[in-house]
């Protein structure tokens, strides 16, 4: 079966440079030994709904050539890729604006977007919100391991895609009722894209109603400081 519009699809992938030099994967040993490991990510393949702009255009033109269990390498353009560099999304803000001291080298994510510090210059810094591999060609070794059938499958694979984490899910007939942990009522990460994904599981599912659950108990006055 081809890969077309609207599946869902459980993806495994490592993306090189030129140099043969590992920028992103989804296996955690390789993760490691490249130091490029993240304790808050999920390992073992992503999920992604093809059409859904949730990967890049040349690997997912790729992708929809093949079947189920196709294992191959694609190289990637700019053009099909991360972009060319734009100088109108390097930045300058004010050191104020950050929530650590920031310096040269250091990632940080202002306005849900990642940026990296270029410069520090008295009390502003310039910010480079380009794709780390913006103007590059990039190479993907990646693997379709599976098509998602079951709604339930979908939502909680999505909810890893967007949170880092598997969502409790619950499916009742076409509606989702989704449990939010309440530490996501600070993410911005979580802020940014619960809507997106609650749009892509109604777009591309039989669901009609996405719910958004946070439940507060008394433990949460614990954990939470009262205000002076």
């Amino acid at each position: 079966m081809t890969i077309k519009e609207g599946d869902f699809i459980k993806l495994s992938y490592t993306g090189k440079l030129d140099d043969g030099s590992i920028f992103d994967t989804t296996d955690e040993e390789l993760a490691k030994a490249n130091d490029i490991f993240n304790e808050n990510a999920i390992y073992g393949g992503d999920i992604i709904i093809i059409g859904a702009k949730q990967t890049i255009e040349g690997l997912e033109e790729d992708i929809k050539k093949h079947d189920i269990g196709y294992e191959g390498t694609i190289e990637i353009p700019p053009e099909k890729g991360f972009g060319e560099k734009n100088p109108l999304l390097i930045k300058s803000i004010p050191v104020k604006r950050f929530e650590q001291k920031p310096h040269e080298g250091m990632q940080v994510q202002i306005d849900g977007r990642v940026g990296l510090v270029m410069r520090v210059m008295g009390r502003h810094a310039r910010v480079d919100f380009n794709a780390p591999m913006a103007s590059k060609t990039i190479y993907y070794d990646y693997k379709i391991n599976d098509v998602l059938e079951n709604i339930k499958d979908k939502a909680v694979g999505l909810s890893t895609l967007y949170t880092g984490k598997e969502m409790d899910i619950e499916i009742d007939g076409t509606i989702a009722k989704v449990q939010v942990p309440l530490e996501y009522s600070y993410n911005q990460r979580w802020l940014y894209s619960k809507g997106q994904m609650s749009k892509d599981l109604l777009k591309n599912t039989e669901l009609t109603e996405v719910q958004l659950i946070e439940t507060y108990t008394m433990d949460f006055l614990k954990d939470t400081p009262e205000k002076e």
